[in-house]
C-alpha cells in the first residue's frame, strides 16, 4: 500500500507515522517533527508552510 506524498497543512491528520519536514511558502526546508499516524500535524513556524513525509517509521509488524 502506497501513501500519497502530498504536502500536509497544520491540523490535517498524518497518513503515516514518521518524520515530517516543514516546507516554507517559497519551498525552503525547515525543521522536522515526528508525528504518529492519525494524529494532527502541529502548527508551523511560518504562515503558509506545509509538511511533507521524509522518513516513514519502520516497525516489526511491517505497518506504519
Amino acid at each position: 500500500m502506497s501513501i500519497k506524498t502530498t504536502e500536509l497543512k497544520p491540523g490535517e491528520k498524518a497518513p503515516a507515522s514518521g518524520q515530517y519536514q516543514e516546507i516554507g511558502p517559497r519551498g525552503r526546508e525547515g525543521h522536522e517533527v515526528t508525528v504518529v499516524k492519525g494524529e494532527p500535524m502541529p502548527p508551523t513556524t511560518v504562515s503558509g508552510s506545509t509538511y511533507k513525509l521524509v522518513d516513514r517509521t519502520k516497525n516489526k509488524s511491517g505497518l506504519s
